[in-house]
């Protein structure tokens, strides 16, 4: 089941709120930890919260990256208003985008970097 059928079912009720965080949290931490994260991240901070420890990481001897195993528990019942609100602004489209990254601040040359420059001028003129 992909996270889209996933969301949609569970905001139709044909999905369990455990069957969601199965398929969310295998396509968020999924592929040795380089899982599809794009519009995931509120749905998996609400599942954080109220299932904390969902996950298990295990190494993978046959290729770098780690190993997602669900953990068996039912998903806490008080928090699944919280996580209907999440996967409803998910699929409205409603979820923000991270912003731009942030330029790095500019650094001020260094000594060497200033002198340098002070004798490639007296030569270049």
């Amino acid at each position: 089941m992909s996270v889209e059928e996933a969301l949609a079912g569970y905001a139709a009720g044909r999905v369990t709120a455990q069957q969601l965080v199965g398929v969310v949290v295998a396509a968020y931490y999924g592929n040795g930890g380089r899982g599809t994260r794009d519009g995931l991240r509120p749905i998996v901070e609400v599942i954080e919260r109220a299932h904390p420890g969902v996950v298990e990481l295990a190494s993978v001897p046959d290729k770098p990256g780690f190993a997602v195993r669900l953990a068996e528990r039912p998903f806490p019942k008080k928090y699944e208003a919280e996580l209907r609100t999440a996967v409803s602004s998910a699929l409205n489209g409603e979820i923000p985008r991270p912003a731009s990254p942030t330029p790095a601040p500019t650094r001020r040359p260094g000594l060497l970097a200033r002198i340098l420059r002070a004798i490639r001028r007296v030569f270049s003129a």
